[in-house]
């Protein structure tokens, strides 16, 4: 059931009559109803994978906290009595009880995870090694379905052990509410990927129908709507084509596909984001932003504060974190500083850390080797550039250029296009392709092509062109709007008729424009396949 099937949007309308027909003490229930049904509609047996997740990580929880509280009572009650010594090995005692307690079932359950989603990723490997040995006979493949969202699910279930482990929120003792919050059915399946303490805010409690509240969602959903139709799907055949066949489609062909496939990426997956938030709102319930404009950074590093921010904030607070802070990093940290000095020894650390985020970060995305060296290549550009910091401020200072306008589209227009390059490694298959296209951006000289009609061999005509064009457009004109206030809240404070007129005149938009109908295969979200 996609988001944007004729099913979805009649499984909407009945769910926000329903629930805002029920009593509001009972409207999570509705909502636990709904979101099992949605994701049992993808294929029933995808329940037992969440379904396990849900028992072992909830149970898990509540076994954390119990020994949170013991402890809390312990210590209370021998209060004035032990040394100062004893109270300290007996808290280690229990935080070691609790590490192994959240270890066990965090390697359970991302047990689950690299099965379904690598298992085959490392049979290729295996076999691919005993080749160069030999041997000719490797290990056979595994078929097993990967549900969907695992991705997603599996990491939001984790930060909620992990915040319960560190005492930053308090155990859900009601299987059937936590049940809830990993399965809620408008982020399970692409995100965002949200936090207990800030989703249950609002995911539990009862809300009164709200007519601008509700408006609000269907504006957000139908805005998600038009990037997705208009213009992700419309491009869509295009980067397709071009990348079926890496060996053919070379030079400007490639560079077409680059800078096309980066647009597409983006109003596809802030598209679905934008679905995803205005549907939690449409039934009163707060899901935290995912994007802030991020084709507007000027760095890499901001571009990465900017895009995907869920997925961003939970690889640093759940593993950076923890790797820079392990024993064993801070023990190397004092190897470093005794050996080399105060400088390498605070560096290097972070740099070890942030070596494994960003090869966590690309295995997140896809079992191939392409997404391990996109996460490997940020992370060595954003190496070299934190070091290379001081000399960017001298140069700044001494030119007087960073607050020039020029010179700040300039630096927009360079991470842009770096952002382009990297993406390349998500539409080819193997590295090997990848950089062969790459360099035939520079190397082959077929620049004429784009004048002469040979990209309707793809499917698209000038038409197509057109309405994509006017698409990323508005937009960017939209983009540019809500830096200084969300433009549904400005056009809010319109009279009735002219607002009526901007999101009528947006829904005959999607409708005329849209990529769909008789005929159509529409599309799946590509952060669906993650």
């Amino acid at each position: 059931m996609l988001f944007t099937s004729y099913e979805f949007l009649f499984f909407l309308a009945v769910l926000v009559i329903l629930y805002y027909h029920t009593p509001p003490e009972k409207q999570w229930i509705m909502l636990l109803a709904a979101s099992l049904g949605f994701y049992a509609s993808f294929g029933p047996v995808y329940l037992c994978y969440i379904g396990t997740t849900i028992l072992t990580v909830w149970f898990c929880g509540i076994q954390l906290e119990k020994n949170l509280v013991h402890q809390k009572v312990v210590l209370e009650e021998q209060k004035g009595a032990g040394s100062r010594e004893e109270k300290k090995n007996y808290k280690l005692r229990q935080k070691a009880i609790r590490s192994r307690m959240q270890a066990l079932c965090i390697v359970f359950n991302l047990g689950i995870l690299a099965v379904v989603k690598y298992a085959n990723f490392f049979i290729a490997n295996v076999n691919g090694a005993l080749s160069l040995f030999g041997q000719s006979e490797g290990l056979s493949f595994v078929s097993i379905a990967m549900p969907l969202g695992i991705s997603f699910y599996t990491l939001q279930a984790i930060g909620y052990l992990v915040d319960v482990g560190r005492g930053t929120v308090q155990a859900e003792k009601n299987l059937f509410k936590f049940a809830l919050f990993v399965s809620f059915f408008p982020q399970v399946i692409q995100g965002p990927i949200s936090r207990f303490g800030d989703l249950s805010k609002t995911l539990y409690e009862g809300h009164p129908y709200d007519p601008q509240t509700v408006a609000f969602g269907l504006e957000r959903i139908l805005w998600g709507f038009f990037k997705k139709l208009v213009i992700a799907d419309r491009l869509m055949p295009l980067v397709t084509g071009i990348i079926s066949d890496a060996g053919a489609y070379q030079g400007a062909y490639a560079a077409v596909a680059m800078l096309v496939y980066t647009v597409e990426l983006y109003a596809d997956f802030t598209g679905g984001i934008d679905i995803s938030i205005g549907v939690a709102e449409a039934l009163g319930v707060q899901v935290q932003e995912n994007f802030l404009r991020p084709y507007f950074s000027t760095s890499l590093k901001e571009y990465w504060r900017r895009w995907h921010i869920s997925m961003c904030s939970w690889f640093r607070d759940y593993v950076f974190y923890p790797v820079s802070t392990s024993k064993g990093m801070q023990s190397f940290a004092k190897f470093l500083r005794k050996r080399f000095g105060p400088n390498l020894g605070k560096r290097l650390p972070v740099y070890v850390s942030s070596c494994v985020v960003w090869f966590a970060t690309g295995i997140w995305h896809g079992a191939r080797w392409n997404f391990i060296v996109w996460g490997w290549l940020h992370f060595a550009i954003l190496m070299i550039s934190e070091e290379c910091e001081p000399l960017y401020e001298r140069f700044h200072a001494r030119f007087g250029l960073i607050d020039r306008k020029g010179y700040h589209f300039f630096m927009m227009a360079r991470t842009f296009l770096l952002v382009c390059v990297l993406n390349l490694f998500d539409c080819y298959v193997n590295v090997a392709d990848t950089l062969s296209v790459l360099a035939s951006i520079f190397a082959v000289h077929n620049w004429g092509l784009l004048l002469d009609g040979s990209f309707e061999w793809f499917g698209l005509g000038l038409s197509d062109f057109v309405v994509a064009f006017l698409g990323v457009g508005l937009m960017l004109f939209v983009s540019i709007q809500q830096e200084k206030e969300w433009v549904r809240d400005q056009v809010a404070r319109w009279p009735f008729a002219a607002r009526a007129c901007v999101w009528s005149g947006l829904f005959l938009i999607v409708l005329i424009f849209g990529a769909y109908g008789i005929g159509y295969d529409s599309a799946q979200f590509i952060y669906n396949r993650f």
